[in-house]
């Protein structure tokens, strides 16, 4: 089992940066593919971005792609997005993910956090 929590979420202007931190317990990130899903009020969960942990592979969605960066600290087993050039459309509940698959669907993952709220004014 895997146990995921959120941080780093909350209310910024539009053009400013956020980075997200999530953390783990139970076992080592390493072992599993990473990814960052977000769902705004009323839409379905999409893809942000992923990480393939041992390869340093990475995913992103064409809306977040120049802005936000996925990275993993291993020392503290974590994984972090940076998220950078803020945009109103970006404004949602982020949440993280470890999986078995690296993919960009949400059933591509079995363990997920809480989620923490982004907030991006205009």
């Amino acid at each position: 089992q895997v146990q995921l929590v959120e941080s780093g979420g909350g209310l910024v202007q539009a053009g400013g940066s956020l980075r997200l931190s999530c953390a783990a317990s139970g076992r080592t990130l390493s072992m599993y593919p990473m990814g960052w899903f977000r769902q705004a009020p009323g839409k379905e969960r999409e893809f942000v971005a992923a990480m393939r942990w041992s390869f340093g592979n990475t995913l992103y969605a064409d809306s977040v792609k120049g802005r936000f960066t996925i990275s993993r600290d291993n020392a503290k087993n974590t994984v972090n997005l940076q998220m950078n050039s803020l945009k109103p459309e970006d404004t949602a509940v982020y949440y993280c993910a470890a999986g078995g698959s690296f993919g960009t669907r949400w059933l591509d993952y079995d363990y997920w956090g809480q989620g923490t709220q982004v907030t991006v004014s205009s």
